[in-house]
């Protein structure tokens, strides 16, 4: 048994059809009836029921199609892998929205260079639009958003829940605060994402679902420039992920609170397109990055 007669007892699986897969392979009718009756007198079982038109699995047709077509991709991959070695350097396109890529992601680049020292990671910060856009043209192998959307040709694979928390500047009368409710929130000043930012949407509907209403004070389309909006401020206040304002904490610039109502978070997500097909370094990065919603769920 060859990796061919594989393929020619796969193809004729799915195509249902004996001239079909002939004329695929090149070869004759009769030669593909053989190849199948030569599978079946290897291990010793039918495997297609020759009285259906057109021809149907038996039981043991359907574990071997399916072991069959594992074998075959496994396979592909490994020449695909081997092809894309004696090539150029493999390059990786990511893009990701700026806090995920400022403060998320560089642990992974760092792990993912000390396993793949030689592919070119090529990492770019778009708005949220722009990176749904890029993936679906192909202009990007993987893209990283907050609060993803489901499309009908991207899969997305969860990456964090980044906890939300109330932030104000050293200067502010909440500054001594470690927690807070979120209904005293009532009528402040707020400094918020622009309408239309996913990261915008989540957090008006976290304060609708308590019935607070803020007074918008500013608004910017990024993370960095709400931090020191807010870091000036001696009266406006704003809800940002955690991770987003680790260094800004460590400085005493920032000051946080979580919220005793619940724990909110912003859930981020890799994105691929359904059809990519990554080499052994793009899935790699795929499986480190999905590693760590693992470690979070444990």
């Amino acid at each position: 048994m060859n990796l061919e007669t594989i393929r020619i007892f796969c193809d004729l699986v799915e195509m249902q059809n004996f001239s079909r897969t002939a004329d695929k392979h090149g070869i004759s009718q009769s030669a593909v009836s053989q190849q199948i009756a030569q599978l079946e007198l290897i291990h010793k079982c039918q495997l297609i029921n020759r009285k259906k038109r057109p021809p149907s699995l038996t039981p043991s047709g359907e574990i071997f199609f399916l072991a069959g077509k594992e074998i075959l991709d496994r396979y592909d991959r490994m020449v695909s892998d081997l092809a894309n070695q004696s090539k150029s350097p493999t390059r990786i396109n990511l893009a990701a929205i700026f806090s995920i890529g400022m403060h998320t992601l560089q642990p992974f680049v760092k792990k993912f260079m000390a396993k793949y020292p030689n592919v070119y990671l090529h990492i770019e910060y778009c708005d949220a639009a722009a990176i749904y856009d890029r993936l679906q043209k192909g202009d990007i192998d993987f893209g990283m958003v907050a609060v993803p959307r489901k499309m009908r040709n991207i899969d997305v694979f969860p990456f964090e829940d980044e906890p939300l928390v109330l932030v104000c500047g050293p200067g502010h009368s909440l500054a001594s605060r470690t927690q807070i409710d979120i209904h005293e929130l009532q009528g402040i000043e707020f400094i918020a994402f622009d309408k239309g930012v996913p990261t915008r949407t989540l957090i008006d509907s976290i304060l609708g679902q308590y019935g607070v209403t803020v007074r918008i004070a500013l608004e910017f389309d990024n993370i960095e420039t709400i931090k020191r909006a807010v870091e000036i401020s001696s009266t406006a206040v704003s809800i940002l992920p955690e991770p987003a304002i680790q260094t800004e904490r460590t400085a005493n610039s920032l000051r946080a609170m979580s919220f005793v109502n619940d724990r909110f978070i912003r859930p981020t997500a890799v994105l691929v397109r359904k059809d990519k097909r990554h080499s052994q370094a793009g899935r790699y990065l795929l499986e480190l990055l999905q590693r760590q919603k693992s470690i979070e769920e444990r």
